[in-house]
């Protein structure tokens, strides 16, 4: 709950102190294909920036465990336009087999928007933690994005 709180919190500090919209998109939905290790890999993504450099990222994976999650992003433009960085934090929760793992995520990773057209691909780490059923860290969590977008 301490989790959910934190982050909680930092999105609304995000938001508070931000600007308006100025990104290179508003919303991208697509494919996130990763390895099989961590509970959110192979997945449906879905990214919103509610400001100019903050975006909520939400995952639907169906790879070796069915799983949601859901990430606050924090974006800064690199050159040249369309690059950005960003780093994050997030909780999932998944099932295989009748567990269920839930737990705190990261990610760091780059963003790329093709000036021209429609699409966005990115590149992460996105660590997870697995609190439940047991103590796991899982730090081999890498993976490829790539989404189509929308202003």
């Amino acid at each position: 709950m301490k989790v959910f709180k934190t982050v909680v919190a930092i999105f609304i500090l995000t938001i508070i102190g931000s600007k308006v919209m100025a990104q290179d998109y508003k919303f991208a939905a697509g494919i996130r294909l990763s390895n099989a290790s961590p509970t959110i890999s192979n997945s449906i993504t879905g990214k919103y920036f509610v400001t100019e450099k903050s975006a909520i990222e939400g995952l639907v994976s169906f790879g070796s465990r069915f799983g949601v999650g859901a990430l606050l992003e924090i974006h800064n433009q690199l050159k040249p336009q369309g690059f950005s960085w960003f780093y994050g934090a997030g909780a999932y929760v998944g099932f295989e087999g009748g567990s269920t793992y839930v737990g705190p995520t990261g990610i760091v990773g780059l963003d790329y928007k093709f000036p021209n057209i429609p699409l966005n691909l990115s590149l992460d780490w996105k660590p997870e933690l697995d609190i439940v059923p047991k103590i796991k860290f899982v730090p081999d969590a890498l993976s490829l994005s790539a989404r189509f977008t929308f202003k």
